[in-house]
């Protein structure tokens, strides 16, 4: 016989928080983001939910890792671009 895993909840102190394929939501750059059979631990008194850390760590770095990079542009080095044309050395000194 398997026993079933289950906490206290520290919500309402009565109700036992248990583990529970639930759909989680969240935003993303102002884009919502549902992820079915997330799992988490619902209370089966109050119903809070807590979501597994282990999940949660694994879907940011799923997100984060689709967001573009936000680099500064950077300046080109002199000469890199033959196509710019360059400045004579004179102008580009400060006075």
């Amino acid at each position: 016989m398997e026993r079933e895993t289950h906490y206290p909840c520290p919500e309402c102190q009565v109700g036992d928080l248990r583990p529970a394929p639930v759909t989680y939501f969240t935003m993303q750059d102002g884009q919502p983001v549902m992820v079915p059979d997330f799992p988490a631990w619902i209370c089966d008194v109050c119903g809070r939910r807590e979501y597994d850390t282990s999940a949660l760590a694994e879907l940011r770095a799923v997100l984060d890792t689709s967001r573009p990079a936000k680099r500064k542009p950077r300046r080109p080095k002199p000469g890199g671009d033959p196509e710019t044309p360059q400045l004579p050395a004179e102008s580009r000194r400060r006075p």
